[in-house]
């Protein structure tokens, strides 16, 4: 448990477009605790490819600070807000930085990963049925998603590997709700 007072979180901050190193060292130059996790990247160009280290989280950097005092931290360069319910800051939980870093700390390669949930449109991106858009229905485990396809007003259901699938529509989005799924020889109601 931390011996800071509870006014003391980690929050989320929204941040410009690649201002993240720069803004964490602001902050840690005011005397803020900045978390920014990472990974390293490959990037390549003429034949050649570089080993890039890039955010984790592109646009937010995690700092501690008092919520009650929180102009110093707005009024640093590069930060746009702090990420809440409205104008309401929600703090992170520190269980959940901890496994970040955790992860990060084991050293085994990781990526940025899309957010998906039940309902939301999402676009297949390789194999035969790359470009197909439908809307994911449900989970099977952690490597496997159901997506529904609609096809003559019918909607045919599969079973597709996770990382084959993108977001058609941002997470935030009002999320569409899934056509109950029919099997495609069943005969239209009239």
């Amino acid at each position: 448990m931390s011996t800071q007072p509870i006014a003391y979180r980690w929050y989320a901050l929204q941040l410009r477009s690649r201002w993240e190193n720069s803004t964490a060292a602001l902050l840690s130059s005011k005397g803020y605790e900045t978390f920014l996790p990472t990974f390293k990247t490959v990037k390549g160009g003429r034949g050649r490819s570089t080993e890039a280290v890039a955010p984790l989280f592109p646009g937010y950097l995690f700092c501690r600070f008092n919520v009650f005092d929180r102009l110093p931290v707005l009024i640093t360069p590069g930060v746009i807000s702090v990420v809440g319910s409205g104008r309401i800051p929600i703090p992170i939980e520190e269980s959940e930085l901890k496994a970040v870093q955790k992860m990060i700390s084991t050293g085994l390669p990781l990526k940025p990963w899309p957010f998906l949930e039940v309902g939301q449109i999402v676009r297949i991106e390789d194999g035969a049925l790359s470009g197909v858009e439908g809307v994911l229905t449900s989970f099977k485990g952690t490597q496997r998603i159901v997506v529904s396809v609609s096809l003559l007003r019918r909607s045919v259901a599969l079973e597709i590997d996770r990382s084959v699938v993108s977001p058609v529509q941002p997470r935030h989005a009002t999320v569409v709700q899934p056509r109950p799924i029919l099997p495609l020889l069943e005969p239209a109601l009239a």
